[in-house]
Parts: C-alpha cells; sequence; structure tokens
C-alpha cells in the first residue's frame, strides 16, 4: 500500500512539473498603446499562454532584467527627462510571488539619454545599464531590499563609425556581465566596439579593461556568452551578422574567430538584427532579424562555432527581443510594430522552431522575461 502511494504521489509531482506556469514579463513602449510591463502566464506543457495583464504602469520599459532571486525586476525606461535632467531612468520593483504584481521600489538617473539595456549579474549583487542616446554604460549596487543605489560608476565612450547616419557618434547598446561576474561586455553600435570593463567585487564600479573593434560598419547591439564553453557572440546589428569570439576568462579578453549572415542569400531587402540568443543546451543560436521579420537559427559545434540553418516568421513585423525558457521547450518573441508575443516550440534534436498558434496582444512590446522552472 505504502509503496502504490508514493508511486502515486510521485505521478502526482511529475505532472505538476510538466504542467507548470511561467510568468512572462513583457516590456514594452508606452508610446505605442500600451501602459507599462505587462505579465502573462506560458503552461509548460502545452505552450499556451494567457491574456496580458498590467503588471506596473510605468513610462517606456523598453528592456528588463530580472534579479537571479527571482524577488526583484529592472526596467530601463527609455525617456528623455528624469527629475528634471536629460537623461533615462532605471526603475526597480518588487515581485509578489503569488500574484506576480510589481510594486515600485525607486528609480535612478540612467546617467544618459535613451537607457536601452540592463542586466545584473550572477549573483544579483550589481545592476548595469546602457544608454543608446547617451552613448554611456552605468553600474549600481542593488541594496538587501532589491532598491538600487545612485549610479557608483558612469563611463562615457568615444568615437564615431563608418556609417555617418547611424554612427556618427556611441551609441552604447548592451551591457552584460561575464559568468562569475568579474567583467561586463558593452557592446556600442556607434563606434564598432566590444568594450569589457572589470567590475570592482565591493562596489560594482566599471574600468575599463580590455576592447575589441568590430568589422567597420558592423554595429554591435545585443551579446551573449555560451552557457559551456569559452565563446562569446555579438549580434551586429547594421551588418546583419553575428560574430563569434574567444572568451580568455582568466585575462578578461575578447579576440574574434568568425561572423556568420542572419539573412538568407536570397534576401535583397533592407533589415537589421537585434536580438541574439544561446539556446540552454549551447547546440544552438538564434537572432532576429527587422525587415526581413525572421527569427534565424544557427546549429552550434561542439567548439561552439555556428551554421547557419534556416529562418522562420516571426509571426509579426519588427521583431525586437526574443527568449528562451530555461528548459529549452519554448521561444516568445515580441514583435513591436504588429504588437503581438508568439510561442513557438522547440525541436530539441535540430533547434527547429514550430509556430504553435498561441499568441498574445501587447502594444509595443520589445522584451520577454520569464520567471520560474
Amino acid at each position: 500500500m505504502r509503496r502504490i502511494l508514493f508511486l502515486l504521489a510521485a505521478t502526482m509531482a511529475l505532472a505538476a512539473a510538466q504542467t507548470a506556469e511561467l510568468k512572462v514579463y513583457i516590456g514594452t513602449y508606452t508610446n505605442q498603446g500600451s501602459k507599462g510591463i505587462y505579465l502573462a502566464h506560458l503552461n509548460t506543457a502545452t505552450g499556451a499562454i494567457s491574456a496580458p495583464e498590467l503588471a506596473a504602469e510605468t513610462p517606456n520599459p523598453t528592456f528588463l532584467t530580472i534579479a537571479p532571486s527571482g524577488k526583484t525586476l529592472y526596467a530601463a525606461n527609455e525617456v528623455g527627462n528624469f527629475n528634471g535632467e536629460r537623461t533615462g531612468s532605471i526603475t526597480a520593483f518588487s515581485i509578489d510571488p503569488a500574484s506576480g504584481n510589481l510594486t515600485q521600489l525607486n528609480a535612478v538617473s540612467s546617467k544618459g539619454g535613451g537607457p536601452c539595456h540592463v542586466s545584473t549579474g550572477s549573483k544579483g549583487r550589481f545592476c548595469f545599464a546602457a544608454n543608446y542616446g547617451g552613448g554611456t554604460v552605468a553600474s549600481y549596487s542593488i541594496g538587501a531590499d532589491g532598491k538600487l543605489s545612485d549610479a557608483v560608476s558612469s563611463i562615457q565612450h568615444e568615437g564615431k563609425g563608418a556609417n555617418p547616419k547611424r554612427q556618427e557618434r556611441p551609441h552604447a547598446h548592451s551591457i552584460n556581465a561575464s559568468p562569475g561576474g568579474r567583467f561586463a561586455v558593452a557592446a556600442d553600435l556607434g563606434i564598432d566596439e566590444l568594450i569589457v570593463y572589470a567590475v570592482d567585487q565591493k562596489t560594482g564600479a566599471l574600468t575599463r579593461h580590455s576592447s575589441v573593434k568590430t568589422a567597420p560598419g558592423a554595429g554591435p547591439r545585443h551579446f551573449a556568452f555560451h552557457p559551456k564553453l569559452p565563446r562569446a557572440y555579438a549580434i551586429n546589428e547594421l551588418a546583419n551578422t553575428v560574430a563569434v569570439y574567444d572568451w580568455n576568462a582568466k585575462a578578461g579578453t575578447l579576440k574574434e574567430v568568425a561572423s556568420v549572415n542572419t539573412l538568407p542569400a536570397s534576401f535583397t531587402g533592407t533589415s537589421y538584427t537585434a536580438e541574439v540568443v544561446v539556446h540552454p543546451s549551447g547546440r544552438f543560436l538564434y537572432g532576429s532579424n527587422r525587415g526581413h521579420d525572421s527569427l534565424t537559427l544557427f546549429s552550434l559545434d561542439s567548439k561552439g562555432m555556428p551554421t547557419f540553418v534556416d529562418t522562420f516568421p516571426s509571426g509579426g513585423v519588427q521583431p525586437r527581443n526574443f527568449n528562451i525558457e530555461s528548459s529549452g521547450r519554448w521561444l516568445l518573441a515580441a514583435n513591436q510594430r504588429t504588437g503581438n508575443v508568439v510561442v513557438y516550440s522547440i525541436d530539441p534534436k535540430t533547434g527547429r522552431l514550430t509556430d504553435t498558434g498561441n499568441k498574445i496582444e501587447v502594444n509595443g512590446a520589445v522584451c520577454i522575461r520569464f520567471l520560474g522552472k
């Protein structure tokens, strides 16, 4: 009898795990009809997604990050004025563990115009921001209560690139902490450069450590580390390429070793890339294309080197950020211009995407973040 009860309990636990729901936070442009950050729920057994609900009203939360603890969320508010200064802001929110609703903790200056990216390190002690308009990066310490300090460092990038219309000055587009958190890598679209900063482990202050130039006119936008290998990838917005790098974690240096196109050779229109994400398995790499309106799949070999496989329609117009939940089964893509979020299933053997038909309408949707397992 005890064995039967044990097996029944185990079966029920497995069924519950297989039908878990993930919280899905969606960042938006509020000047396109939304009101802030939205919350939906993804059924991890079926791929069904619930209707979105407003989790927090806040202006232009165009990029989001969730602390490793799962207790706080940080938003880059892409606004032109904060507390009377020509700068954007970074806002901290506490996450209600039951409802998922957000409560603002505090907001601080992003230290530059047009903040477009925010991230936290793996230990959740520091927060980093990139300002596209200002061409600056900034760092913050995170308190025990989840609140952000004022910026502990703010660094102005210098220079310009080969494209006079898009690279007339610096445009910092992302900043990501390295595995282990000793360094942070900033991609600057305006100056064709990836800059590696050392992160002070006590304060979170940034110090320029090393850098590497991309191909002229490439326009590096977003950056991702491989989850298992000393490899990293930068997606280049203007060149529609993904550059592959050796990452020396000890020295804190990058070395470009390859570059692959994100678009089919037959495409002749205008398109710009947006996001790059490595599958949790480390076997696949994905990028988004605005104009071609697609998601690109690359297979990764045992050394993390990519081979173009195919592109898949994004299910809307102007796909920006997309994300893959931790099991690697589902990909959600945010299409800004059509204002929708589309759910794809991922073939675990090939990485190929299948549109599940599940989607939700969210005006100005541009960022996807998951909470839960």
